[in-house]
Protein backbone atom coordinates (compact mmCIF):
# COMPACT_ATOMS: atom_id res chain seq x y z
CA UNK A 1 0.00 0.00 0.00
CA UNK A 2 1.53 3.33 -1.07
CA UNK A 3 1.67 5.80 1.80
CA UNK A 4 0.61 9.41 1.48
CA UNK A 5 3.61 11.73 1.67
CA UNK A 6 4.42 12.67 5.26
CA UNK A 7 1.54 10.65 6.68
CA UNK A 8 1.98 8.66 9.93
CA UNK A 9 2.51 4.93 9.58
CA UNK A 10 -0.52 4.27 11.81
CA UNK A 11 -3.37 6.50 12.86
CA UNK A 12 -6.23 5.23 15.02
CA UNK A 13 -9.23 7.49 15.49
CA UNK A 14 -11.88 6.86 18.13
CA UNK A 15 -11.36 3.09 18.34
CA UNK A 16 -13.85 1.42 20.70
CA UNK A 17 -14.41 -2.25 21.46
CA UNK A 18 -16.65 -3.93 24.03
CA UNK A 19 -16.97 -7.56 25.07
CA UNK A 20 -20.42 -7.78 26.61
CA UNK A 21 -20.52 -5.31 29.51
CA UNK A 22 -16.70 -4.89 29.50
CA UNK A 23 -15.48 -1.86 27.54
CA UNK A 24 -11.97 -2.89 26.50
CA UNK A 25 -11.19 0.19 24.37
CA UNK A 26 -12.90 3.56 24.72
CA UNK A 27 -12.41 6.07 21.93
CA UNK A 28 -8.70 5.41 21.44
CA UNK A 29 -6.71 7.93 19.41
CA UNK A 30 -3.14 6.98 18.53
CA UNK A 31 -0.56 8.22 16.02
CA UNK A 32 2.58 6.19 15.31
CA UNK A 33 5.09 8.02 13.12
CA UNK A 34 6.83 6.20 10.27
CA UNK A 35 10.37 5.01 10.99
CA UNK A 36 10.05 5.05 14.79
CA UNK A 37 9.92 2.55 17.63
CA UNK A 38 6.71 3.26 19.55
CA UNK A 39 6.14 1.64 22.94
CA UNK A 40 2.74 0.86 24.43
CA UNK A 41 2.50 0.22 28.17
CA UNK A 42 -0.32 -0.22 30.65
CA UNK A 43 -1.64 -2.40 33.45
CA UNK A 44 -3.30 -5.76 32.89
CA UNK A 45 -6.70 -5.10 31.39
CA UNK A 46 -5.72 -1.64 30.15
CA UNK A 47 -6.69 -2.63 26.59
CA UNK A 48 -3.26 -2.87 24.92
CA UNK A 49 -3.68 -6.37 23.50
CA UNK A 50 -7.24 -5.65 22.33
CA UNK A 51 -6.05 -2.54 20.49
CA UNK A 52 -3.22 -4.40 18.74
CA UNK A 53 -5.55 -7.30 17.96
CA UNK A 54 -7.84 -4.82 16.20
CA UNK A 55 -4.89 -3.46 14.25
CA UNK A 56 -3.86 -6.98 13.21
CA UNK A 57 -7.40 -8.05 12.28
CA UNK A 58 -8.21 -10.44 15.11
CA UNK A 59 -11.09 -8.21 16.26
CA UNK A 60 -13.32 -5.72 14.45
CA UNK A 61 -13.78 -2.43 16.30
CA UNK A 62 -17.29 -1.38 17.32
CA UNK A 63 -16.46 2.18 16.32
CA UNK A 64 -13.57 4.18 14.97
CA UNK A 65 -11.27 4.41 11.98
CA UNK A 66 -7.85 2.97 11.07
CA UNK A 67 -5.48 4.75 8.69
CA UNK A 68 -2.30 3.10 7.39
CA UNK A 69 0.06 5.46 5.61
CA UNK A 70 -2.63 8.13 5.67
CA UNK A 71 -5.24 6.01 3.91
CA UNK A 72 -8.35 4.57 5.62
CA UNK A 73 -8.41 0.75 5.73
CA UNK A 74 -10.85 -1.86 6.96
CA UNK A 75 -8.87 -4.70 8.52
CA UNK A 76 -11.21 -7.67 8.46
CA UNK A 77 -8.65 -10.35 9.33
CA UNK A 78 -4.93 -11.00 9.66
CA UNK A 79 -4.53 -11.57 5.91
CA UNK A 80 -5.92 -8.07 5.32
CA UNK A 81 -3.44 -6.73 7.88
CA UNK A 82 -0.55 -8.49 6.12
CA UNK A 83 -1.62 -7.04 2.77
CA UNK A 84 -1.66 -3.61 4.45
CA UNK A 85 1.99 -4.14 5.42
CA UNK A 86 1.46 -5.10 9.06
CA UNK A 87 3.26 -8.02 10.71
CA UNK A 88 2.97 -9.25 14.29
CA UNK A 89 5.40 -11.24 16.43
CA UNK A 90 3.46 -12.84 19.26
CA UNK A 91 4.73 -13.51 22.76
CA UNK A 92 4.08 -17.22 22.15
CA UNK A 93 5.54 -17.94 18.74
CA UNK A 94 3.34 -19.25 15.92
CA UNK A 95 5.87 -21.69 14.44
CA UNK A 96 5.58 -25.33 13.37
CA UNK A 97 8.26 -26.97 15.47
CA UNK A 98 9.09 -29.88 13.13
CA UNK A 99 9.30 -27.66 10.02
CA UNK A 100 12.50 -26.00 8.86
CA UNK A 101 13.06 -22.26 9.08
CA UNK A 102 12.49 -21.98 5.34
CA UNK A 103 9.23 -23.95 5.47
CA UNK A 104 7.93 -21.81 8.33
CA UNK A 105 8.76 -18.60 6.50
CA UNK A 106 6.83 -19.51 3.34
CA UNK A 107 3.93 -21.24 5.13
CA UNK A 108 0.80 -19.48 3.94
CA UNK A 109 2.75 -17.35 1.47
CA UNK A 110 3.53 -19.93 -1.22
CA UNK A 111 3.68 -18.75 -4.85
CA UNK A 112 1.42 -21.52 -6.15
CA UNK A 113 0.82 -25.23 -6.19
CA UNK A 114 4.50 -26.10 -6.78
CA UNK A 115 6.56 -25.77 -3.60
CA UNK A 116 10.07 -25.94 -5.08
CA UNK A 117 10.01 -22.50 -6.79
CA UNK A 118 8.62 -20.95 -3.59
CA UNK A 119 11.43 -22.48 -1.52
CA UNK A 120 14.10 -21.36 -3.98
CA UNK A 121 12.81 -17.77 -4.06
CA UNK A 122 12.42 -17.71 -0.26
CA UNK A 123 15.97 -18.98 0.27
CA UNK A 124 17.39 -16.08 -1.72
CA UNK A 125 15.13 -13.56 0.00
CA UNK A 126 16.05 -14.90 3.45
CA UNK A 127 19.72 -14.56 2.60
CA UNK A 128 19.14 -10.91 1.68
CA UNK A 129 17.04 -10.14 4.77
CA UNK A 130 19.50 -11.87 7.09
CA UNK A 131 22.37 -9.85 5.68
CA UNK A 132 20.49 -6.55 5.67
CA UNK A 133 19.04 -6.75 9.18
CA UNK A 134 21.42 -9.03 11.09
CA UNK A 135 18.87 -11.86 11.28
CA UNK A 136 21.21 -14.74 10.54
CA UNK A 137 19.62 -18.16 10.99
CA UNK A 138 20.15 -21.48 9.19
CA UNK A 139 17.25 -21.80 6.70
CA UNK A 140 17.47 -25.60 6.79
CA UNK A 141 17.45 -25.94 10.59
CA UNK A 142 14.41 -27.44 12.27
CA UNK A 143 12.68 -24.84 14.44
CA UNK A 144 12.58 -27.27 17.38
CA UNK A 145 16.40 -27.31 17.36
CA UNK A 146 16.73 -23.51 17.55
CA UNK A 147 17.20 -21.41 20.66
CA UNK A 148 14.32 -19.17 21.69
CA UNK A 149 16.22 -16.14 20.44
CA UNK A 150 16.67 -17.68 16.99
CA UNK A 151 13.00 -18.73 16.87
CA UNK A 152 12.09 -15.10 17.45
CA UNK A 153 14.29 -14.14 14.49
CA UNK A 154 12.30 -16.59 12.37
CA UNK A 155 9.08 -14.82 13.37
CA UNK A 156 10.56 -11.46 12.37
CA UNK A 157 11.81 -12.94 9.08
CA UNK A 158 8.30 -14.28 8.38
CA UNK A 159 6.88 -10.78 8.72
CA UNK A 160 9.62 -9.17 6.61
CA UNK A 161 9.27 -11.85 3.94
CA UNK A 162 5.62 -10.83 3.66
CA UNK A 163 6.90 -7.26 3.08
CA UNK A 164 5.75 -5.84 6.41
CA UNK A 165 6.56 -2.16 6.90
CA UNK A 166 4.96 -2.16 10.37
CA UNK A 167 6.01 -4.72 12.99
CA UNK A 168 4.06 -5.26 16.23
CA UNK A 169 6.00 -7.13 18.92
CA UNK A 170 4.20 -8.40 22.04
CA UNK A 171 6.47 -8.79 25.11
CA UNK A 172 9.39 -9.79 22.88
CA UNK A 173 12.06 -10.25 25.59
CA UNK A 174 10.08 -12.38 28.04
CA UNK A 175 12.00 -15.57 27.18
CA UNK A 176 15.36 -14.11 26.10
CA UNK A 177 18.71 -13.97 27.87
CA UNK A 178 20.18 -10.47 28.32
CA UNK A 179 22.59 -10.94 25.37
CA UNK A 180 19.69 -12.15 23.19
CA UNK A 181 17.60 -9.15 24.24
CA UNK A 182 20.49 -6.82 23.41
CA UNK A 183 20.80 -8.44 19.97
CA UNK A 184 17.06 -8.06 19.40
CA UNK A 185 17.30 -4.36 20.20
CA UNK A 186 20.13 -3.97 17.67
CA UNK A 187 17.89 -5.66 15.08
CA UNK A 188 14.97 -3.37 15.91
CA UNK A 189 17.15 -0.27 15.65
CA UNK A 190 18.41 -1.51 12.29
CA UNK A 191 14.84 -2.05 11.07
CA UNK A 192 13.87 1.45 12.24
CA UNK A 193 16.89 2.98 10.51
CA UNK A 194 15.81 1.25 7.28
CA UNK A 195 12.43 2.99 7.54
CA UNK A 196 10.37 0.26 9.24
CA UNK A 197 7.91 1.16 12.00
CA UNK A 198 7.97 -0.86 15.23
CA UNK A 199 5.21 -1.05 17.84
CA UNK A 200 6.52 -2.59 21.06
CA UNK A 201 4.16 -3.87 23.78
CA UNK A 202 6.05 -4.46 27.01
CA UNK A 203 5.65 -4.07 30.75
CA UNK A 204 9.40 -3.50 31.23
CA UNK A 205 9.90 0.20 31.65
CA UNK A 206 13.67 -0.16 31.41
CA UNK A 207 13.23 -1.49 27.87
CA UNK A 208 10.85 1.34 26.98
CA UNK A 209 13.49 3.86 28.03
CA UNK A 210 16.27 2.04 26.20
CA UNK A 211 14.72 1.27 22.82
CA UNK A 212 11.68 3.44 22.05
CA UNK A 213 11.38 6.88 20.47
CA UNK A 214 7.82 7.53 21.73
CA UNK A 215 5.63 5.80 24.29
CA UNK A 216 1.87 5.66 24.82
CA UNK A 217 0.32 4.78 28.18
CA UNK A 218 -3.09 3.11 28.38
CA UNK A 219 -5.23 2.95 31.50
CA UNK A 220 -8.66 1.31 31.87
CA UNK A 221 -9.27 1.10 28.15
CA UNK A 222 -8.37 4.70 27.40
CA UNK A 223 -5.26 6.42 26.08
CA UNK A 224 -3.83 8.25 29.08
CA UNK A 225 -0.76 9.86 27.49
CA UNK A 226 1.64 9.78 24.56
CA UNK A 227 5.08 11.36 25.04
CA UNK A 228 8.55 11.35 23.58
CA UNK A 229 10.55 8.82 25.57
CA UNK A 230 13.48 11.21 25.99
CA UNK A 231 11.41 13.66 28.06
CA UNK A 232 9.89 11.20 30.54
CA UNK A 233 11.09 8.84 33.28
CA UNK A 234 10.10 5.33 34.40
CA UNK A 235 8.56 6.77 37.57
CA UNK A 236 6.39 9.19 35.59
CA UNK A 237 5.23 6.43 33.23
CA UNK A 238 4.41 4.14 36.15
CA UNK A 239 2.36 6.86 37.84
CA UNK A 240 0.33 7.47 34.66
CA UNK A 241 -0.20 3.70 34.24
CA UNK A 242 -1.46 3.10 37.77
CA UNK A 243 -2.87 6.50 38.70
CA UNK A 244 -0.64 6.82 41.77
CA UNK A 245 3.03 6.91 42.66
CA UNK A 246 4.63 3.47 42.40
CA UNK A 247 7.80 2.27 44.13
CA UNK A 248 9.85 0.87 41.23
CA UNK A 249 12.66 -0.50 43.39
CA UNK A 250 12.32 -3.20 46.03
CA UNK A 251 13.08 -1.77 49.46
CA UNK A 252 14.40 -4.42 51.79
CA UNK A 253 16.78 -4.44 54.73
CA UNK A 254 19.85 -6.69 54.58
CA UNK A 255 19.04 -10.38 55.04
CA UNK A 256 19.61 -11.99 58.42
CA UNK A 257 20.09 -15.66 57.45
CA UNK A 258 19.44 -18.23 60.16
CA UNK A 259 19.41 -22.02 60.22
CA UNK A 260 19.31 -24.10 57.06
CA UNK A 261 15.75 -24.71 55.95
CA UNK A 262 16.29 -26.48 52.62
CA UNK A 263 19.24 -28.66 51.60
CA UNK A 264 19.44 -30.33 48.19
CA UNK A 265 22.30 -32.70 47.39
CA UNK A 266 22.94 -34.43 44.08
CA UNK A 267 19.38 -34.11 42.78
CA UNK A 268 19.01 -35.81 39.41
CA UNK A 269 15.96 -36.31 37.25
CA UNK A 270 15.45 -38.40 34.11
CA UNK A 271 12.05 -37.82 32.55
CA UNK A 272 9.69 -40.44 31.14
CA UNK A 273 11.32 -40.05 27.70
CA UNK A 274 14.76 -40.89 29.09
CA UNK A 275 16.06 -37.30 28.93
CA UNK A 276 18.07 -36.10 31.90
CA UNK A 277 16.54 -32.83 33.07
CA UNK A 278 18.50 -32.26 36.29
CA UNK A 279 22.20 -33.05 36.64
CA UNK A 280 23.25 -33.27 40.28
CA UNK A 281 21.69 -30.11 41.75
CA UNK A 282 23.24 -28.89 45.02
CA UNK A 283 21.49 -25.98 46.79
CA UNK A 284 20.72 -24.72 50.25
CA UNK A 285 18.50 -21.93 51.59
CA UNK A 286 18.50 -20.53 55.10
CA UNK A 287 15.72 -18.99 57.13
CA UNK A 288 15.40 -15.28 56.44
CA UNK A 289 16.81 -15.24 52.92
CA UNK A 290 15.65 -15.31 49.31
CA UNK A 291 17.54 -17.53 46.89
CA UNK A 292 16.79 -16.52 43.31
CA UNK A 293 17.11 -19.01 40.46
CA UNK A 294 17.86 -17.21 37.20
CA UNK A 295 17.88 -18.75 33.75
CA UNK A 296 16.10 -18.90 30.44
CA UNK A 297 12.89 -20.94 30.66
CA UNK A 298 13.38 -24.63 29.95
CA UNK A 299 16.68 -25.18 31.74
CA UNK A 300 15.39 -27.30 34.63
CA UNK A 301 13.84 -24.66 36.88
CA UNK A 302 10.33 -26.00 36.34
CA UNK A 303 11.36 -29.57 37.17
CA UNK A 304 13.12 -28.40 40.34
CA UNK A 305 10.02 -26.57 41.57
CA UNK A 306 7.74 -29.48 40.71
CA UNK A 307 9.88 -31.99 42.63
CA UNK A 308 10.08 -29.75 45.69
CA UNK A 309 6.36 -28.97 45.46
CA UNK A 310 5.36 -32.62 45.30
CA UNK A 311 4.21 -33.16 41.72
CA UNK A 312 7.13 -34.29 39.53
CA UNK A 313 6.46 -35.45 35.99
CA UNK A 314 4.80 -38.86 35.86
CA UNK A 315 7.28 -41.64 35.16
CA UNK A 316 10.33 -39.57 36.07
CA UNK A 317 13.29 -41.22 37.81
CA UNK A 318 14.70 -39.22 40.71
CA UNK A 319 17.94 -39.53 42.66
CA UNK A 320 19.52 -37.42 45.37
CA UNK A 321 18.64 -36.03 48.77
CA UNK A 322 16.29 -33.27 49.94
CA UNK A 323 16.10 -32.12 53.55
CA UNK A 324 13.66 -29.64 55.05
CA UNK A 325 14.57 -28.37 58.52
CA UNK A 326 17.15 -31.21 58.68
CA UNK A 327 14.49 -33.88 58.03
CA UNK A 328 14.69 -35.93 54.82
CA UNK A 329 11.88 -35.52 52.30
CA UNK A 330 11.03 -38.58 50.19
CA UNK A 331 11.45 -38.30 46.43
CA UNK A 332 8.63 -40.71 45.60
CA UNK A 333 5.67 -42.46 47.15
CA UNK A 334 2.78 -41.04 49.16
CA UNK A 335 5.11 -38.91 51.31
CA UNK A 336 6.34 -37.03 48.24
CA UNK A 337 3.02 -35.62 47.02
CA UNK A 338 1.77 -32.05 47.30
CA UNK A 339 -0.32 -32.67 50.38
CA UNK A 340 2.64 -34.15 52.24
CA UNK A 341 4.86 -31.26 51.17
CA UNK A 342 2.34 -28.73 52.50
CA UNK A 343 2.12 -30.59 55.81
CA UNK A 344 5.92 -30.47 56.01
CA UNK A 345 5.84 -26.67 55.75
CA UNK A 346 6.25 -25.92 52.04
CA UNK A 347 4.07 -23.37 50.26
CA UNK A 348 4.05 -23.31 46.47
CA UNK A 349 3.09 -20.57 44.01
CA UNK A 350 3.46 -22.45 40.69
CA UNK A 351 4.83 -20.95 37.49
CA UNK A 352 1.54 -21.26 35.59
CA UNK A 353 -1.25 -19.95 37.78
CA UNK A 354 -4.03 -20.90 35.40
CA UNK A 355 -3.18 -24.57 34.88
CA UNK A 356 -1.39 -25.38 38.16
CA UNK A 357 -2.49 -22.78 40.70
CA UNK A 358 -6.19 -22.30 40.05
CA UNK A 359 -9.30 -24.06 38.80
CA UNK A 360 -10.55 -21.32 36.55
CA UNK A 361 -14.27 -22.18 36.69
CA UNK A 362 -14.31 -22.35 40.51
CA UNK A 363 -14.97 -19.32 42.71
CA UNK A 364 -12.29 -17.22 44.36
CA UNK A 365 -13.20 -18.50 47.83
CA UNK A 366 -12.92 -22.11 46.70
CA UNK A 367 -9.57 -21.47 45.02
CA UNK A 368 -8.23 -19.87 48.18
CA UNK A 369 -8.72 -23.14 50.07
CA UNK A 370 -7.37 -25.60 47.48
CA UNK A 371 -4.61 -27.72 48.93
CA UNK A 372 -5.51 -26.68 52.46
CA UNK A 373 -9.15 -27.77 52.56
CA UNK A 374 -8.20 -30.62 54.91
CA UNK A 375 -7.01 -28.12 57.57
CA UNK A 376 -8.84 -28.37 60.90
CA UNK A 377 -10.13 -24.78 60.71
CA UNK A 378 -11.90 -25.61 57.44
CA UNK A 379 -13.63 -28.74 58.70
CA UNK A 380 -16.94 -29.33 60.41
CA UNK A 381 -16.60 -32.94 61.43
CA UNK A 382 -16.12 -34.95 58.24
CA UNK A 383 -17.48 -32.14 56.07
CA UNK A 384 -15.88 -28.96 54.83
CA UNK A 385 -17.01 -25.82 56.61
CA UNK A 386 -17.93 -23.59 53.68
CA UNK A 387 -18.75 -20.64 55.91
CA UNK A 388 -15.29 -20.77 57.51
CA UNK A 389 -13.57 -21.07 54.11
CA UNK A 390 -15.56 -18.17 52.73
CA UNK A 391 -14.83 -15.96 55.74
CA UNK A 392 -11.13 -16.79 55.43
CA UNK A 393 -11.22 -15.87 51.73
CA UNK A 394 -12.95 -12.56 52.43
CA UNK A 395 -10.13 -11.64 54.82
CA UNK A 396 -7.48 -12.51 52.22
CA UNK A 397 -9.31 -10.53 49.53
CA UNK A 398 -9.26 -7.44 51.77
CA UNK A 399 -5.63 -7.84 52.90
CA UNK A 400 -4.35 -8.49 49.36
CA UNK A 401 -6.55 -5.85 47.70
CA UNK A 402 -8.01 -8.36 45.23
CA UNK A 403 -10.33 -6.67 42.75
CA UNK A 404 -13.23 -6.93 42.35
CA UNK A 405 -13.65 -7.90 46.03
CA UNK A 406 -16.22 -10.60 45.27
CA UNK A 407 -15.39 -14.11 46.58
CA UNK A 408 -18.14 -15.67 44.47
CA UNK A 409 -16.65 -14.65 41.13
CA UNK A 410 -14.96 -17.51 39.24
CA UNK A 411 -11.18 -17.22 38.95
CA UNK A 412 -11.47 -16.73 35.17
CA UNK A 413 -13.31 -13.44 35.76
CA UNK A 414 -10.30 -11.82 37.45
CA UNK A 415 -7.40 -10.13 35.64
CA UNK A 416 -4.05 -11.92 35.55
CA UNK A 417 -2.67 -9.80 38.36
CA UNK A 418 -5.63 -10.51 40.63
CA UNK A 419 -5.52 -14.22 39.79
CA UNK A 420 -1.89 -14.18 40.92
CA UNK A 421 -2.85 -12.41 44.14
CA UNK A 422 -5.38 -15.19 44.88
CA UNK A 423 -2.63 -17.82 44.62
CA UNK A 424 -0.06 -15.77 46.54
CA UNK A 425 -2.57 -15.01 49.32
CA UNK A 426 -3.45 -18.70 49.67
CA UNK A 427 0.18 -19.80 49.99
CA UNK A 428 1.77 -16.92 51.90
CA UNK A 429 -0.89 -16.75 54.61
CA UNK A 430 -0.28 -20.39 55.56
CA UNK A 431 3.05 -19.09 56.94
CA UNK A 432 5.22 -21.80 55.33
CA UNK A 433 8.80 -22.48 56.43
CA UNK A 434 9.75 -22.56 52.76
CA UNK A 435 7.93 -20.70 49.98
CA UNK A 436 8.48 -21.90 46.42
CA UNK A 437 7.45 -19.15 44.04
CA UNK A 438 7.74 -19.47 40.26
CA UNK A 439 7.45 -16.48 37.91
CA UNK A 440 5.70 -14.41 40.62
CA UNK A 441 4.86 -11.47 38.36
CA UNK A 442 4.51 -13.04 34.89
CA UNK A 443 1.81 -11.13 33.02
CA UNK A 444 1.19 -8.97 36.09
CA UNK A 445 0.83 -5.19 35.96
CA UNK A 446 3.15 -2.80 37.70
CA UNK A 447 0.88 -2.07 40.68
CA UNK A 448 0.40 -5.76 41.46
CA UNK A 449 4.15 -6.36 40.98
CA UNK A 450 4.89 -3.83 43.71
CA UNK A 451 2.39 -5.51 46.06
CA UNK A 452 3.62 -9.07 45.43
CA UNK A 453 7.27 -8.08 45.87
CA UNK A 454 6.49 -6.50 49.25
CA UNK A 455 4.76 -9.70 50.40
CA UNK A 456 7.73 -11.86 49.39
CA UNK A 457 10.15 -9.60 51.28
CA UNK A 458 7.84 -9.52 54.32
CA UNK A 459 7.86 -13.33 54.43
CA UNK A 460 11.64 -13.34 54.31
CA UNK A 461 11.83 -10.75 57.09
CA UNK A 462 9.55 -12.97 59.19
CA UNK A 463 12.33 -15.56 59.14
CA UNK A 464 11.08 -17.77 56.31
CA UNK A 465 13.07 -19.19 53.40
CA UNK A 466 12.08 -18.29 49.84
CA UNK A 467 13.08 -20.05 46.63
CA UNK A 468 12.32 -17.65 43.78
CA UNK A 469 12.35 -18.71 40.13
CA UNK A 470 11.98 -15.99 37.51
CA UNK A 471 13.02 -15.37 33.92
CA UNK A 472 12.94 -11.63 34.72
CA UNK A 473 16.55 -10.78 35.55
CA UNK A 474 15.59 -7.41 37.02
CA UNK A 475 13.24 -9.20 39.41
CA UNK A 476 15.92 -11.71 40.43
CA UNK A 477 18.44 -8.92 41.09
CA UNK A 478 15.92 -6.81 43.03
CA UNK A 479 14.53 -9.52 45.31
CA UNK A 480 17.26 -12.06 45.85
CA UNK A 481 19.89 -12.18 48.57
CA UNK A 482 21.78 -14.89 46.68
CA UNK A 483 21.43 -15.87 43.03
CA UNK A 484 21.99 -19.28 41.43
CA UNK A 485 21.87 -19.61 37.64
CA UNK A 486 20.58 -22.74 35.93
CA UNK A 487 21.59 -23.86 32.45
CA UNK A 488 20.79 -27.24 30.91
CA UNK A 489 19.70 -28.71 34.25
CA UNK A 490 22.86 -27.65 36.08
CA UNK A 491 23.78 -24.92 38.51
CA UNK A 492 26.24 -22.84 36.49
CA UNK A 493 27.24 -20.64 39.41
CA UNK A 494 26.12 -18.69 42.46
CA UNK A 495 26.52 -15.00 43.20
CA UNK A 496 25.67 -12.64 46.06
CA UNK A 497 23.08 -10.24 44.71
CA UNK A 498 25.10 -7.14 45.62
CA UNK A 499 28.05 -8.50 43.60
CA UNK A 500 26.08 -9.78 40.59
CA UNK A 501 25.97 -7.93 37.28
CA UNK A 502 23.64 -8.37 34.35
CA UNK A 503 26.58 -9.21 32.08
CA UNK A 504 27.91 -11.86 34.47
CA UNK A 505 24.50 -13.48 34.97
CA UNK A 506 23.81 -13.30 31.24
CA UNK A 507 26.97 -15.31 30.55
CA UNK A 508 25.96 -17.93 33.13
CA UNK A 509 22.47 -18.13 31.59
CA UNK A 510 24.13 -18.88 28.26
CA UNK A 511 26.22 -21.69 29.79
CA UNK A 512 29.49 -19.77 30.29
CA UNK A 513 31.01 -19.05 33.71
CA UNK A 514 33.17 -15.94 33.19
CA UNK A 515 34.82 -16.32 36.61
CA UNK A 516 35.85 -19.90 35.93
CA UNK A 517 36.95 -18.99 32.40
CA UNK A 518 39.15 -16.16 33.68
CA UNK A 519 40.57 -18.42 36.39
CA UNK A 520 41.41 -21.14 33.87
CA UNK A 521 42.97 -18.63 31.48
CA UNK A 522 45.27 -17.42 34.23
CA UNK A 523 46.71 -20.95 34.50
CA UNK A 524 47.22 -21.56 30.76
CA UNK A 525 50.89 -21.60 29.73
CA UNK A 526 52.05 -18.62 27.72
CA UNK A 527 53.28 -20.99 25.01
CA UNK A 528 51.14 -24.06 24.31
CA UNK A 529 52.93 -27.35 23.59
CA UNK A 530 52.74 -28.64 20.05
CA UNK A 531 50.99 -32.05 20.24
CA UNK A 532 52.66 -33.20 17.03
CA UNK A 533 56.29 -32.52 17.91
CA UNK A 534 56.12 -32.56 21.68
CA UNK A 535 57.81 -29.18 21.63
CA UNK A 536 56.45 -25.64 21.75
CA UNK A 537 54.14 -24.18 19.18
CA UNK A 538 56.17 -21.43 17.66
Amino acid sequence: MAAAAGAPAIELRGISKAFGPVQANKGIDLIVQRGTIHGIVGENGAGKSTLMSILYGFYRPDAGEILIGGKPVTIADSQTAIRAGIGMVFQHFKLVQNFTVLENVILGAEDGGLLRPSLARARGELRRLASEYGLQVDPDALVEDLSVGHQQRVEILKALYRQADILILDEPTGVLTPPEADHLFRILRGLRDEGKTIVLITHKLREIMEITDNVSVMRRGEMAATVRTAVTTPAQLAEVMVGRKVLLRVEKPPAQPGAKVLEIRGLRMIDASGIQRLHGIDLEIRAGEILGIAGVAGNGQTQLLEILGGFPEAGAKLEGEIRLNAKPLPLDGAGADGRARRRAGIGHVPEDRQTEGLIMDFSAWENMAFGYHHAAEFRNGVLMDHAAIRADAEGKIARFDIRPPDPDLPAKSFSGGNQQKIVVAREVERNPDLLLIGQPTRGVDIGAIEFIHKRIVALRDAGKAVLLVSVELDEILALSDRIAVMFDGRIMGERLSEEATTADLGCLMAGVDPVATARDAAHWPAVMPDPESGGSAG
